[in-house]
């Protein structure tokens, strides 16, 4: 029996996607940085996840009783880790105020994105092949002052939005180069990407430049 023209893309970008987290995850060193889960909340990822909980309460999905419990959980948490799950049972994981996956991005055939309030591991390893990996940085947490990206690009690209004053270079194996257009401050966090590709590309988009006073 022939099979449908296109069924085989599921189960190819399933398979590489397996063996490209079990490659990275073989290779990469052990690190004594803290988790995702483990960093320090602050005020306003406490209120990401109350205002979450206040929606949920007023459209019948929480009783008062549920409500009051877990935003009395929301203003004790210390951690990333403990207001993540006060809303793990009421949204789809895509729509998460806080996302803490700090596993590899990997996109074969298709797009792949990172967006939101989510935690920016020290070290992410990307994989582009005839797709494109989107890594949103506007909103996101930075675990160390320098992030390194090591990015495999098979005819895929990479795309990087970022915030003002953050800093972008791409490093290879003769040289490196610095992404952004716009000057950032000095002592500024960077990005460092690192790229093994064969026809790839990455690009960073920038806020508009402000413009200056007169």
């Amino acid at each position: 029996m022939n099979e449908r023209q296109g069924s085989w893309l599921p189960r190819l970008q399933e398979v590489g996607e397996r063996l490209a987290e079990e490659w990275i995850t073989a290779r990469r060193p052990r690190s004594d940085a803290p988790a995702p889960r483990e960093l320090r909340a602050s005020d306003d990822d406490r209120e990401r996840i109350a205002q979450v909980l206040q929606a949920a309460h007023a459209d019948g999905r929480l009783t008062m009783e549920e409500f009051e419990e877990r935003l009395g959980t929301v203003y004790a948490a210390r951690t990333l880790g403990e207001l993540a799950g006060v809303t793990a049972d009421l949204l789809p994981a895509e729509e998460q105020p806080l996302k803490l996956d700090g596993r590899p991005v990997s996109a074969f055939f298709r797009k792949e994105q990172r967006e939101g309030r989510w935690v920016v591991p020290a070290e992410l390893d990307v994989t582009a092949m005839f797709g494109t990996t989107r890594l949103d940085l506007r909103d996101a947490i930075l675990q160390n002052h320098r992030v390194v990206i090591n990015a495999t690009l098979v005819f895929g690209g990479l795309e990087i939005h970022v915030p003002e004053d953050l800093e972008v270079v791409r490093v290879t194996k003769d040289k490196t180069v610095r992404l952004n257009k716009q000057p950032t401050e000095p002592g500024a966090p960077v990005v460092e990407v690192r790229t093994s590709n064969f026809v790839g590309e990455v690009k960073v988009k920038e806020p508009p430049r402000r413009k200056r006073r007169r």
